[in-house]
């Protein structure tokens, strides 16, 4: 038997390919399904079954695909409704493959369908469990993805707690805990960098696994604090339920090279969004006027999912030379699937070729220093989560997270002038070009972001919570 965890740090998201005696499982799959049937081929195995957690929310799985490629069966647990062909297994199902044993264990909270694979080795032990978003390391599955007609997210919160204390802090403390996510998704609310752990372990730390804990504590610890989920969260979940495109047709129509004419041209007949995925102090320097800068070298394919409302949207591409495919893999993981090209030799080409271009001005954090010296009363703007605001910010600065710019640009006056900063310059940028694409011309970025910010003596911190009022 051998477990092998396939993590994707841009999406937080762990798959699973377990193998034994010539036969394999994929568990939660990603998009693109080729790493799985190129293991499946060096291993010589049969990939027999795909086993889905449960229909996810961020990223669309590659299980429709995988079963087409491979004649697996995609096997969910009770509650699940899929449009396609699937075996919905029952509450405590037993499934060979090669000589060790999977067994469902139905566990509702995060979603009514939830389920968690319990491994059982050749000599019967309980191994593993693969727990999707029912327990996180550190953490467990938000409950308000799910809630519809008169189930609430405190009903939802009720069924995982008593998920969690009957099926899974039964098992017995050796067992290794492989979940779904880890930190960065938000499909939980603190989850662990950790990536895996005992089940004991967890049983120590874990608050929602606390053994003292009553319903209702758990539920308003499990309730409170949550952030709207992502807005294309409801439509992967529709994705995964009701099948896609083949991922093969998705990246040979996004990753069509277009010449600067036939470029400008699509952009202007097909009203398609311009997503340049440079880097962001590249993006600075010249763009294409209206365009909107998300790197492919930061949390790509969640901040497209945020910040990009409607998922059907055309898309040409702007991307460093030689990284199209990556970028328009990395868009359909999260259900993007109608980029209809990119621009061929990158914004070089469009440069040489004399089109109109548009810059940013970013400015260093000594120049960024020196301005607050001259002008302490400077409009300053901290598009950071407001976690990281409340740690420690500029004095003088506002917070507008970058997650909520469709709801807080309205409280900027296009006639002022605004220095922008994030973490490290990543979502400074971001939030500098969408506001740019809509006519915001006065918001200057400040390179390094609070990072070097704070390395910056001369510029005054706090962690005093600032009023979030525009002067």
């Amino acid at each position: 038997m051998k477990i092998e965890q396939i993590y994707t740090g841009c999406l937080a998201q762990g798959a699973y390919f377990i193998q034994s005696e010539g036969e394999a499982v994929v568990i939660d799959p990603l998009r693109e399904i080729q790493p799985y049937l190129t293991r499946a081929k060096e291993t010589n195995t049969k990939i027999k079954y795909v086993f889905e957690t449960h229909f996810h929310a961020d990223f669309v799985s590659g299980h429709v695909d995988l079963a087409k490629a491979t004649g697996a069966k995609i096997v969910y647990g009770p509650n699940a409704n899929p449009s396609f062909e699937s075996l919905i297994a029952k509450d405590g199902e037993e499934f060979k493959v090669g000589k060790v044993t999977f067994k469902v264990l139905h566990t509702p909270g995060h979603t009514m369908e939830s389920t968690v694979y319990l491994l059982r080795d050749e000599n019967g032990r309980d191994t593993a469990i693969f727990s999707g978003d029912t327990l996180f390391i550190g953490d467990v599955g938000r409950p308000d993805l799910a809630q519809r007609g008169s189930i609430t997210k405190e009903d939802l919160a009720g069924y995982l707690y008593e998920s969690l204390r009957n099926k899974i802090m039964t098992l017995p403390d050796d067992v290794i805990v492989y979940p779904a996510h880890g930190a960065g998704s938000a499909c939980g609310k603190n989850m662990s960098k950790d990536t895996t752990d005992t089940l004991g372990h967890q049983k120590e730390v874990n608050y929602a696994l606390r053994t003292n804990m009553t319903k209702a504590e758990f539920v308003k610890e499990v309730t409170d604090g949550l952030l709207p989920p992502p807005g294309y969260f409801p439509l992967n979940v529709k994705m995964n339920k009701e099948g896609y495109d083949s991922i093969d047709t998705v990246l040979q129509r996004g990753t069509q090279a277009l010449s600067v004419d036939a470029f400008e041209v699509a952009a202007n007949e097909t009203g398609a969004l311009i997503l340049d995925t440079r880097h962001e102090q590249q993006f600075a320097k010249g763009f294409i006027p209206n365009s909107i800068n998300i790197g492919i070298d930061g949390s790509f394919a969640p901040w497209v999912g945020s910040l990009i409302p409607d998922i059907q949207q055309q898309i040409l591409l702007v991307t460093e030379p030689g990284r199209e495919m990556e970028v328009v893999t990395r868009l359909a993981r999260v259900g993007y699937d109608h980029a209809i090209g990119y621009l061929q030799g990158s914004f070089d080409s469009w440069k040489k070729a004399g089109k109109e271009v548009d810059v940013i001005t970013s400015l260093s954090v000594n120049q960024f220093a020196k301005i607050l010296e001259e002008n302490p009363h400077a409009n300053v703007l901290d598009v950071r989560k407001k976690s990281e605001y409340e740690a420690e910010h500029v004095d003088i600065a506002v917070n507008l997270p970058l997650d909520f710019i469709n709801e807080s640009m309205a409280s900027i006056d296009k006639n002022k002038t605004y220095f922008v900063h994030c973490g490290g310059g990543y979502r400074s940028m971001t939030f500098t070009s969408i506001l740019r694409a809509r006519g915001y011309e006065n918001l200057i970025d400040v390179g390094g972001g609070f990072t070097a910010i704070k390395a910056k003596t001369t510029i005054k911190t706090t962690d005093y919570v600032c009023p979030t009022q525009l002067h």
